[in-house]
């Protein structure tokens, strides 16, 4: 074999392994029965905030748990539990899109993007704020 088609058959190699790497990698829009179904696997749950559920958040006692009962698309609600502070202004986001995965009885959100109502009094779109975990 030619050194060039060496080559050729490595760089082929790596370019399928990162794509497989990626895909396997990439979440998915979900609902809650869906992401409780499969608890291993990252997903993007969309939803609102149960604004009389209990939420807890005591940065003397852990700066870095916040939880709450978030409601998905499909009108199930759940416990979410997020390892991080929480979201500045969280309790006036219209919508929320969680990522993360199951962890037991609650969903384990590495991220929160709200999408506050405060971005349409201009008439401008919205804008999707990200929180992640650990900070």
């Amino acid at each position: 074999m030619k050194r060039i088609h060496i080559i050729g058959i490595i760089v082929i190699a790596i370019a399928i392994g990162a794509i497989m790497s990626t895909v396997s990698d990439s979440s998915t829009y979900a609902s809650f029965a869906e992401a409780k179904d499969n608890p291993g696997k990252e997903y993007h749950v969309v939803g609102h905030l149960n604004k009389e559920g209990e939420m807890t958040y005591d940065p003397q006692v852990d700066a870095n748990l916040f939880s709450f009962f978030m409601v998905d698309i499909n009108g199930r609600e759940e416990k979410v539990r997020f390892t991080g502070s929480k979201p500045q202004d969280f309790e006036r986001s219209e919508q929320v899109v969680l990522v993360g995965k199951y962890d037991g009885d609650h969903f384990e959100a590495s991220k929160i993007l709200m999408k506050c109502p405060s971005k349409y009094e201009d008439g401008q779109p919205g804008e999707m704020k990200e929180f992640t975990a650990g900070g």
